[in-house]
């Protein structure tokens, strides 16, 4: 986030559209939009909400390795790790159903 948001009146996204998705798209930072004084609304480029919203996954995702951490003291190689993703996707390529194929 900038040092100084830019904060503008929730009319200018009527009165001023292509400008205000000018400045979303080049500075990639958001825009905030103000009604009667107070804050009311955010706008931001597409590619700026996904970085958003990948960069909150991925913190919750790295939260939640942290609890399951902390809770044992099981620890696991990085060979271990390989060898049972392999197995888990190696299980999943084999065909489920075993009988006679339908046509």
């Amino acid at each position: 986030m900038p040092l100084i948001p830019k904060i503008r009146p929730v009319s200018d996204l009527r009165n001023k559209f292509s400008e205000i998705s000018k400045e979303v798209h080049e500075s990639n930072e958001p825009v905030y939009l103000t009604k009667n004084g107070r804050g009311d609304m955010v706008v931001m480029s597409l590619e700026a909400y996904e970085q958003n919203l990948f960069e909150s996954e991925t913190y919750i995702k790295l939260k939640e390795a942290e609890y399951q951490a902390a809770s044992t003291k099981k620890r696991y190689t990085h060979n271990e790790v390989i060898t049972e993703l392999q197995s888990v996707i190696a299980s999943e390529k084999k065909p489920k159903y075993k009988g006679k194929s339908v046509v």
